[in-house]
C-alpha cells in the first residue's frame, strides 16, 4: 500500500497536536491520506498544526482543548464527531515534564500531581471519550506515547517515570478490553525527540558538543546508542505504521523507539 493511502478515508485525532511530535504526526496522518484533528490546550498553536497540514493539501482542523480537564476533552472529541462523522484514529500526544520533578524524596508533591494529570489523565480521559467513537466508527486504532523513561530503573525523574510506566500497563488493559470490538492499542517509548521543548531544556545536540553542560551528557550516550536521539517526524512515521493496517496483527505492544537505551 502506498503511503499516501495508508489512511484513506480516516480521521486521526491528535492530543497535543500544536507539538513539536504532535504536528509532526499531524503532517504525517495527512500525507497518508487521513483528515486530522490537532487539539491542543494552546488553539493557537493547534490552528497552526492544522494550517500547516491545509497548506500541503491535506485536511485538518485545529481546536483548543485542556487535555486534564473531562469535559473539555469530552467536548473535543464531540466536536470532531460532528465535524467529520466518525472517528478512527488517537494519538495521544500530549504530555511533558515538570521542572521540579527529581527523586521520591525530595520532588514536591504538587510537582507529582501536574506530572499524573498532564500526562497519565490526560491519556485516561482521551481514551475514555475517543474509544466508543471509534468502536462506533466500525474499530481504528489508539496509539499513546510512554518514553523511555519508563523502560529503565536509572532515572531520576520519578514523577514522569510513574506516569509514563502507568501509560504502558493502561495501554495492554485497553487492548486486551477492547480487541473484540476491533480497536488496537499500542504505546510508543521513545528516546530524545529533539522538539522545541527538549532543545529549550537540554540544550541541542551541537550545545552539549561544544560546552558539555548538559546533566543528562546525550554526546557519550550517543556513543552508545547512536539511534537515541531522533526528530518527531521519527516518532511520527511509528505512529502512522501502528494506525494503519499494516500494523493488524500488533496491539498491547510498547514500541521502544529509544535507540535501544532500553534493550542493551
Amino acid at each position: 500500500m502506498e503511503n499516501g493511502s495508508r489512511l484513506s478515508g480516516k480521521v486521526a485525532f491528535v492530543a497535543g497536536g500544536g507539538g513539536g511530535i504532535g504536528s509532526a504526526a499531524m503532517r504525517a496522518f495527512a500525507a497518508a491520506g487521513a483528515a486530522v484533528v490537532a487539539a491542543d490546550l494552546n488553539p493557537d498553536r493547534a490552528e497552526a498544526a492544522a494550517e500547516s497540514v491545509r497548506a500541503a493539501g491535506g485536511h485538518a482542523v485545529g481546536l483548543g482543548f485542556d487535555v486534564t480537564d473531562d469535559a473539555s476533552v469530552a467536548s473535543a472529541v464531540a466536536q470532531v464527531v460532528a465535524r467529520f462523522g466518525r472517528l478512527d484514529v488517537l494519538y495521544n500526544c500530549a504530555g511533558g515534564t515538570d521542572p521540579a520533578d527529581g527523586p521520591v524524596t525530595e520532588v514536591p508533591l504538587d510537582a507529582f500531581d501536574r506530572t499524573i494529570a498532564l500526562d497519565l489523565r490526560g491519556t485516561f480521559l482521551c481514551c475514555r471519550h475517543a474509544i466508543p467513537e471509534i468502536v462506533r466508527a466500525g474499530g481504528g486504532a489508539v496509539i499513546n506515547m510512554s518514553s523511555g523513561a519508563a523502560l529503565r530503573g536509572a532515572n531520576p525523574a520519578h514523577c514522569y517515570s510513574a506516569a509514563k510506566g502507568a501509560i504502558l500497563s493502561l495501554t495492554r488493559a485497553l487492548a486486551g478490553h477492547y480487541a473484540k470490538q476491533g480497536v488496537r492499542v499500542n504505546c510508543i517509548a521513545s528516546g530524545r525527540v529533539m522538539t522545541e521543548r527538549v532543545i529549550r531544556t537540554f540544550g541541542s545536540l551541537e550545545d552539549a558538543k561544544t560546552s558539555g553542560r548538559d546533566p543528562q551528557d546525550p554526546i557519550g550516550r550517543m556513543r552508545v546508542y547512536p539511534f537515541w536521539v531522533g526528530d518527531p517526524e521519527h516518532i511520527a512515521a511509528t505512529a502512522v505504521f501502528l494506525a494503519s493496517d499494516a500494523a493488524r496483527m500488533i496491539t498491547g505492544a510498547t514500541i521502544a523507539a529509544d535507540g535501544g537505551r532500553s534493550a542493551y
